[in-house]
């Protein structure tokens, strides 16, 4: 496996990043059979491992924090986030600094390890001032708990943001950003990868297989499939999505299927391969919930599209475009109904 440098940090990270999303209670419950997926995508060349405190309430963590414990922890760039509710307290979630180092030495705990080398905020906080966020990072870089630290879902002005209040107040800087990206959801090539490009920052996106409506799922002739488990899960966190938007993915995606199939490549090969090409992206974050979904993601690495699918893709999907604009991963309290002039 051929690897890429993570923004300008040095460290060499995998194409393909183990998403650990699905482990636990929100997906696979059988800690053993998640530590034997994490342990094949090692042994297939995968390094980076990406989670957060907030998948299955720290137990996404826990398995990860199992997995490396046999020796591997040294050979993993490993990953986690901070931001989610982590219960009924007020103050156990958002993005301030009695949070961040809180929540770090749980992370630390769970995980097993001593250090993170990539540690994220999953989320803008709208309460919390950015330079109290990176100031509570950099404490976190100096005394050795964290490597590096990174944002997810952050819009382009939130990361120019962050990126002039490091550089003015001497604070440590975000490497890498960890937005929404697929060939359904190209939103972030608008903005967002163009100005992590222009501040050098590693690109990791997350859903590169649209929660499943990319997996080969839609077929056009056949039934509509029941929703995937990630669709599910985000319909019980008061996340579902519906409407036009999902129609056009829908039909989207049956699409795409087509041209992939003209291509002799699989729906998944070629929806990975379309993120991990793009000149931003240094590696996509894939998100198995069994073997068998490990086992198909695998060989994207190796795939390379022609110039003729590619714009065969553009045409289905514009650049630049959400199908649907929940798919954008956070919504931002401006157009919230009393930020719009609305009781």
């Amino acid at each position: 496996m051929e690897y890429r440098t993570l923004g300008r940090t040095g460290v060499q990270v995998s194409p393909l990043c183990l998403g650990a999303m699905m482990f636990g209670s929100w997906g696979n419950p059988d800690h053993d059979d998640a530590i034997r997926i994490i342990h094949r995508a090692l042994d297939a060349g995968i390094n980076f491992i990406d989670t957060a405190d907030v998948y299955s309430a720290g137990e996404s963590e826990e398995i990860v924090g199992k997995a490396l414990a046999d020796g591997r922890r040294a050979n993993v760039v490993l990953a986690t986030k901070v931001h989610g509710t982590m219960g009924k307290d007020p103050n156990a979630r958002g993005n301030s600094r009695r949070w961040i180092m809180t929540e770090i030495d749980n992370s630390l705990r769970r995980l097993g390890t001593d250090y993170i080398d990539l540690y994220q905020i999953h989320r803008p906080d709208p309460r919390c001032d950015i330079e109290e966020t990176l100031s509570a990072l950099t404490d976190l870089v100096r005394a050795g708990k964290v490597r590096y630290v990174g944002s997810s879902t952050y819009q382009a002005h939130d990361i120019v943001e962050a990126q002039w209040v490091a550089e003015r107040r001497g604070l440590t800087r975000f490497v890498c950003e960890q937005p929404p990206y697929s060939m359904l959801v190209r939103g972030v090539e608008a903005d967002v990868l163009p100005v992590a490009q222009r501040y050098g920052m590693g690109v990791i996106p997350w859903s590169p297989l649209a929660a499943g409506a990319l997996s080969g799922r839609h077929r056009r002739g056949e039934a509509a499939p029941e929703p995937s488990h990630r669709q599910r899960l985000w319909e019980q966190r008061g996340m579902g999505r519906s409407g036009q938007g999902e129609d056009a993915k829908r039909t989207a995606a049956e699409d795409l299927g087509e041209l992939a199939d003209k291509f002799g490549l699989t729906i998944i090969e070629m929806a990975l391969a379309f993120v991990i090409n793009h000149p931003a992206v240094t590696s996509a974050i894939i998100g198995p919930r069994t073997m068998d979904h490990l086992e198909s993601q695998l060989s994207a690495p190796d795939v390379t599209l022609p110039e003729e699918l590619l714009d065969a893709i553009d045409e289905v999907v514009p650049p630049g475009v959400n199908l649907n604009p929940a798919d954008g991963g956070w919504t931002p309290p401006s157009l919230a109904p009393r930020h719009r002039r609305r009781p």
